[in-house]
């Protein structure tokens, strides 16, 4: 397969599962397998094109950020709120994502663990469903600080690939009684500085590659990879809030629980 058409095919599968509860990571994993490609030289472009979906998220959600900076400037008590409540959630990770980096790459080189946590996420899933009631929705900055702490730790179990960061977070929210669509939208402004700084630290360990010009794929095919996850990302977050503020998440657990079994069963016979 060429490179171009395995970037357009990546930013597909980034942009679709980037913010809904299946795991980008893990399925970007499962594609080096079933497309034979080198996991290990498509590194960099998996990490950078997430930058991609998460533009989306600023682009969809641009009014939000932009009145929460100002009231962060003006030190109005909102956009603080707001502000406070996105960094509080992200702290936990960052400091986990920096001691446990070298534990967490070689996760990433190991395919059959998605499975298995495709499944097991998938079946954490239906049971939050079952036991816990839907809360109220409010705004992302009237949550209450033990709350977005409690999303916080919860992202952390996203470091396991095929666990999803995005289904951590929401399922953590939902959890703690924060309604559907809050605990979505606040698992997508959360993606913003965790991405960004997971971006960081993969350029930083590849500075040397990239300086010398050695990247076996090229600005080109990462430009390519980037401008599809934003365009897929932009439809699928409108989407997504739309359907689980109706319907709930139990779809994407079946299919997870689905995906997992035939990546086990797959990944067993070749």
């Amino acid at each position: 397969m060429g490179l171009t058409l395995t970037a357009i095919l990546l930013g597909i599968v980034e942009g679709l599962t980037e913010f809904i509860p299946v795991s980008s990571t893990g399925h970007l994993m499962l594609a080096s397998e079933l497309f034979g490609y080198d996991a290990k030289q498509w590194a960099l472009f998996n990490v950078l094109i997430q930058l991609g979906a998460i533009l989306a998220v600023v682009v969809l959600y641009w009014r939000t950020f932009w009145h929460a900076g100002l009231g962060v400037l003006k030190l109005e008590p909102q956009g603080l709120r707001f502000a406070r409540n996105v960094i509080v959630a992200f702290i936990p990770a960052a400091v986990l994502g920096l001691l446990l980096k070298d534990q967490i790459d070689v996760l990433l080189e190991s395919p059959k663990v998605v499975g298995w946590t495709l499944v097991l996420g998938g079946i954490a899933i239906l049971a939050i469903e079952r036991v816990v009631a839907p809360g109220e929705d409010v705004p992302v900055a009237e949550l209450p600080l033990g709350r977005v702490l409690g999303v916080g730790v919860a992202q952390c179990l996203a470091m396991v690939p095929g666990v999803s960061r995005s289904g951590a977070t929401i399922m953590g929210a939902l959890g703690m009684g924060v309604g559907r669509k809050t605990a979505a939208e606040f698992s997508f402004f959360l993606a913003v500085p965790t991405m960004l700084g997971a971006s960081t630290l993969e350029i930083i360990g590849k500075r040397d590659e990239i300086m010398g010009g050695a990247m076996t794929v090229g600005w080109g095919e990462i430009a390519i990879g980037f401008g599809v996850s934003f365009v897929v990302a932009m439809a699928v977050i409108k989407a997504f809030v739309a359907y689980v503020s109706r319907h709930g998440f139990a779809p994407f657990a079946w299919y997870r629980i689905v995906a997992g079994v035939a990546a086990i069963a797959w990944l067993a016979l070749r």
